[in-house]
């Protein structure tokens, strides 16, 4: 939602999503507000959790229909599969996502890879089609008088207008845009430590092109998967860099990440976010 400073200060319920690229402090933002008045909305839970949880497990058993003693108790129906996801620990839908490459390696084959791709498209979809609803929900059903939505990092590449209108319509969008030093710290964190990611098909397919050639393979299962990752963010850091800004343009308002990081408290949170309220035409380009 388009509104002045003064309006949002005003708001009795107060309604936010963060948006911005993976490791840039959306969720670290989130946290230093109080648990006992903002609900903490997280896409990569709810999607994990809803809208991804079946894949997730039949992956799961997919996995234990190849161990002899579990194929027999899963058949007999003596056990049972379940997901302990939590806001921490979201190790089960990374694993699913998964990254492509050679499956000796964990990777996965291509035509597989873009099936959990586009299962992870649809879901993220849906799960910003419920921020609506869930505001709703967090004052009325748990008694919350503000809402915080610490979107996906891939929320630029959905290709989704729909989402984008609706969570402008229930929310104020803020855009966490990083200087050169927070986004290079962000992306060497990833390229040290790889993790599957979710990439926009056109840019995926031409960017696996580009390394099989700079690595002179015939066969995306001759990839090792973390060191396409490792290669390939600080190209998906620059892909989507002017996604986010022309989204923010488009729908909320941009502010810094050295800005974000100063916020200690409630009071700090709302002062950042009211002091680009005013003056959309005046944030950093």
């Amino acid at each position: 939602m388009k509104i002045s400073s003064d309006e949002f200060r005003g708001l009795e319920y107060k309604s936010v999503t963060l948006i911005g690229m993976s490791g840039i402090g959306k969720t670290t933002l989130a946290r230093r507000l109080p648990r006992s008045s903002w609900f903490h909305f997280s896409a990569d839970y709810r999607i994990g959790t809803r809208y991804l949880s079946e894949p997730i497990i039949d992956n799961i058993k997919e996995q234990a229909m190849n161990i002899g003693f579990l194929r027999d108790l899963l058949r007999g129906d003596s056990i049972y599969i379940g997901s302990a996801m939590t806001f921490d620990n979201l190790e089960l839908m990374s694993k699913f996502v998964g990254m492509i490459g050679n499956p000796d390696l964990g990777g996965l084959d291509i035509d597989e890879f873009h099936r959990r791709q586009e299962l992870h498209r649809k879901a993220e979809v849906r799960a910003m089609l419920d921020v609506g609803e869930f505001v709703r929900k967090a004052h009325s059903i748990y008694g919350y008088k503000h809402f915080v939505n610490d979107a996906s990092g891939s929320i630029c590449e959905l290709g989704d207008a729909d989402v984008l209108a609706h969570l402008a319509e229930h929310t104020v969008i803020i855009y966490i845009k990083p200087n050169e030093k927070i986004e290079n710290d962000v992306i060497e964190r990833q390229v040290q430590y790889p993790k599957p990611l979710y990439y926009e098909p056109g840019f995926l397919d031409l960017k696996l092109n580009e390394f099989m050639k700079q690595e002179n393979l015939n066969s995306t299962s001759e990839i090792d998967p973390n060191k396409f990752v490792s290669w390939v963010f600080p190209l998906l850091a620059q892909h989507r860099r002017p996604k986010y800004e022309k989204l923010a343009s488009e729908y909320g308002y941009t502010v810094l990440a050295e800005d974000a990081e100063k916020v200690l408290n409630e009071h700090d949170f709302i002062e950042l976010i009211c002091s680009v309220l005013d003056n959309p035409e005046q944030t950093p380009a």
